[in-house]
């Protein structure tokens, strides 16, 4: 983490104390390098700044280490922090004793395992309990190993713990096989098998682009799990007041802080607190950027067009933050 150091003599303590109050605080992020991701640090990036941060270079990395490194005060925050998906990192990085959650920014985040609507409808698959039949598997062998090939999350991130964990309690390690890798480009070819009429099974969640390119009810739909089944302390019911059960907890979206970072801090925690980007909102903006508005110049205006949209509500988190001490 950044540090300002001053050495103030006896003749120039005035002068230093004056000076202090105005220098401007580094603020390090860390992030996944994710393109979609980097939308939400563009806003937080605007808000700092206002507040008189200079935003360093972020660091990148995975989940595992972005949670050490901010534990460690090697980075002061990350914007993507979901809880209870990510507990396991957080008590495995300090805990309560060197980090603090800030917000939540955004709320009710989902995840499921998905296929195509057309196969889902021919075959009558609601359920991934079905994915044991030969007949129904069959539809999703990709490799021509007799299990079906389901697009999952990237080795180390938390929906990767919880999908192998799956595969055990539901007694699925026989029947799917978990392709990992690059998500995205893995995402891409599935996006592609679908267009070209191809059957399809996926996980994914929302807020992401992905949700606005296969439509749920339109595209594809999501699978009952056969119960509630997660890892470690993430909570134990997933399903939801409908009676459907996607198997993934709902989660909520905190900026995970530095804890010295945020005792030191008062206005930008007023900030990150108060900072609230709604699902929707970065559907809407991840969709701009998955169509084409990739390049640094074009996140940087997509997020500034996100806080001209909230203009007055921006303009009141500022002065608030502006304000703590």
């Amino acid at each position: 983490m950044k540090k300002i150091g001053l050495k103030c003599t006896v003749a120039s303590l005035l002068t230093c104390a004056l000076t202090v109050p105005v220098l401007a605080q580094d603020a390090t992020a860390i992030t996944t390098g994710r393109t979609d991701h980097q939308l939400i640090y563009e806003v937080i990036e605007e808000g700092l700044a206002a507040l008189g941060y200079k935003n360093n270079e972020a660091l990148t990395g995975n989940y595992p280490a972005i949670h050490l490194s901010i534990g460690q005060g090697d980075a002061d925050y990350t914007a993507v922090h979901w809880k209870p998906l990510h507990n396991e990192f957080y008590s495995k990085s300090g805990g309560d004793d060197a980090l603090v959650r800030a917000g939540p920014m955004y709320t009710n985040a989902m995840q499921g395992y998905f296929i195509d609507i057309k196969t889902a409808k021919a075959h009558n698959i609601t359920s991934l309990e079905q994915m044991k039949d030969p007949a129904i598997k069959a539809l999703f062998d990709t490799d021509g190993d007799g299990k079906a090939n389901m697009t999952g999350c990237n080795p180390g991130w938390g929906c990767e713990k919880v999908i192998e964990h799956h595969l055990d309690a539901y007694k699925l390690r026989d029947h799917v096989n978990n392709d990992k890798g690059a998500y995205f480009a893995l995402m891409a070819d599935t996006i592609e098998r679908y267009k070209a009429g191809n059957p399809i099974f996926y996980t994914t969640w929302a807020p992401n682009w992905i949700m606005g390119t296969l439509q749920e009810g339109k595209d594809v739909m999501f699978l009952n799990a056969p119960f509630s089944s997660l890892p470690g302390d993430q909570g134990t019911n997933t399903e939801w007041p409908d009676g459907r059960n996607p198997g993934f907890g709902v989660n909520d979206n905190y900026i995970l802080v530095n804890k010295e970072f945020a005792e030191a801090n008062p206005k930008a925690m007023a900030f990150m607190n108060g900072l609230k980007i709604p699902v929707p909102d970065l559907s809407v903006m991840m969709t701009r950027m998955n169509n084409g508005e990739k390049s640094p110049e074009q996140l940087e205006q997509i997020a500034k067009d996100w806080i001209a949209a909230h203009q007055a509500d921006w303009d009141k988190l500022i002065a608030t933050a502006k304000a703590a001490n």
